[in-house]
């Protein structure tokens, strides 16, 4: 048997202002998704018959990039992250069962997180009709914190470039690391779902209609990237009030985009008060605020009280792994 973990990702900076070219911070997180393989007489996905046009990131992973053609399997899938909430736990399947696959048909070989995180992202641009920015992926793959650009950011260490022909034309993007100073073992980030459901793709359409109708918020844009930019070296240099104080700064110009909801304010609000700062994480409208904390269980048990419901997680969790049997 092959088993493999994958981390799910939460964004700390720049959503939105990244689908403009900014760019976007990202760290891994504890929860993620373990994906299991093995032979059988028949395929299965959780025990039952496996069908590959409900399941598009595996069938893709499988047909597609290995070109699988060998006896049927069965395969075991299981995640701790909400789903559809905006932690990439589909882009955390993708590298999972990718790195589960590569290692039932070469075992004992090492894995290699850049080409797993490309594989990722083929398989999300097919599920999403070829829209898909790698930050899932490769946070996913690469672990610990990424910025993904459409250029090199200052600070920032270059791993890859990733390209994807969209509906709207031709995408890049430079997806860059950041070694994270070891006094951030000091800080929690403590994850915060709504139990809403908002589709990206539609909270992304609505911005882009609300900057068509007022052409005088395209200035927020411009903030959220300067306060990204200052985030990311507060996090770099491993200064956590001033991480906290950037989180609070984005939130701020996130709502002035109306992409904030009830619920996720009112999570926001509760966790405050014990945390060094918070903001709604993803595409907001619902999904899952973060908060940045050194008492993460006051913070969680705020959420849980709020109506939430709580993750803690280390900031930057290792990426993609094989797992021993």
């Amino acid at each position: 048997m092959a088993r493999a973990f994958a981390p799910g990702k939460c964004i700390l900076f720049g959503e939105h202002a990244v689908v403009y070219g900014h760019p976007a911070v990202a760290v891994a997180i504890d929860g993620g998704v373990e994906v299991s393989i093995e032979e059988s007489d028949r395929w299965t996905l959780e025990g039952l018959p496996f069908d590959s046009s409900r399941h598009p990131h595996i069938s893709h992973i499988l047909h597609e990039v290995f070109q699988y053609d060998g006896p049927s399997l069965r395969m075991q899938v299981n995640s701790s992250l909400f789903s559809s909430a905006g932690l990439g736990s589909s882009a955390a399947l993708s590298n999972a069962m990718g790195a589960a696959l590569y290692s039932h048909l070469k075992p004992g070989q090492p894995l290699d997180p850049v080409a797993l995180a490309r594989m990722g992202h083929s398989a999300e641009a097919r599920a999403q009709q070829g829209r898909a920015s790698p930050i899932d992926t490769a946070t996913s793959a690469l672990g610990g914190c990424v910025v993904v650009s459409g250029e090199w950011v200052e600070g920032t260490r270059h791993v890859f470039d990733a390209s994807l022909s969209t509906p709207e034309g031709e995408r890049e993007w430079a997806v860059n690391a950041v070694d994270l100073p070891d006094n951030l073992e000091e800080a929690w980030l403590v994850i915060g779902y709504t139990g809403d459901i908002s589709p990206t793709g539609r909270m992304v359409a609505g911005v882009a209609s609300l900057l068509e109708e007022k052409p005088e918020l395209e200035g927020e844009m411009d903030a959220i990237a300067r306060i990204t930019r200052a985030g990311l070296t507060a996090l770099s240099a491993g200064n956590l009030e001033a991480v906290g104080m950037a989180m609070d700064a984005c939130h701020e110009r996130l709502q002035r985009l109306q992409v904030s909801s009830p619920a996720l304010e009112a999570l926001v609000e509760a966790a405050r008060p014990h945390a060094l700062g918070a903001k709604l994480t993803g595409a907001g409208g619902g999904g899952c605020m973060v908060a940045l904390a050194r008492e993460p269980r006051r913070v969680a048990e705020s959420i849980e009280i709020a109506g939430g419901r709580p993750l803690i997680s280390r900031v930057g969790a290792p990426g993609v792994h094989l797992l021993e049997n």
